[in-house]
């Protein structure tokens, strides 16, 4: 309901043009490019869980005041993906179980190169299979829906053993 609610608010952040690639070549100015977002956000924006930060369970909005949870450390990760001239399309939110067992949100940058993955766990921006998450369901490419992944695994480094 809160993908809903923010659409419902922000309905660019959800229209997808078709016209926009839904993958990107991997170049070293659009890898330093994911690199300088990622690690610019996670450094200027605190993590708080909805409730502590807008008395609700679950908001996703632009994390203005500094502070937001990793839907919204995400979403403005994409926003200014977008700014450098990136397509929306090829920037998706997607939901994993993290480490812990917890949902979690992080923001998948579909390259030539394979699923990119920008986390607010994480300065490094980190190929999909390296990450120890298990990818429950993200933002389709061809529309407003999401997808689910069938709960695919990324190895580990003792699944691989």
């Amino acid at each position: 309901m809160a993908w809903i609610e923010f659409c419902d608010q922000q309905p660019w952040e959800c229209s997808i043009d078709l016209s926009e690639p839904d993958t990107i070549p991997l170049t070293d100015g659009t890898w330093a490019s994911l690199q300088e977002v990622n690690r610019h956000v996670n450094g200027t924006i605190m993590a708080v869980p909805d409730q502590d930060h807008w008395g609700v369970v679950d908001r996703w909005d632009y994390p203005d005041d500094g502070l937001g949870d990793c839907e919204d450390i995400q979403l403005l990760k994409r926003k200014l993906l977008v700014e450098k001239g990136l397509p929306q399309r090829a920037i998706r939110m997607t939901v994993v179980i993290d480490e812990l067992g917890a949902g979690h949100a992080v923001m998948r940058v579909r390259t030539d190169r394979g699923d990119l993955i920008l986390d607010n766990k994480n300065d490094a921006v980190l190929p999909w299979q390296q990450t120890g998450y298990v990818y429950v369901k993200g933002e389709g490419v061809d529309g407003k829906a999401w997808v689910w992944f069938g709960d695919q695994v990324a190895p580990t480094a003792t699944a691989a053993k």
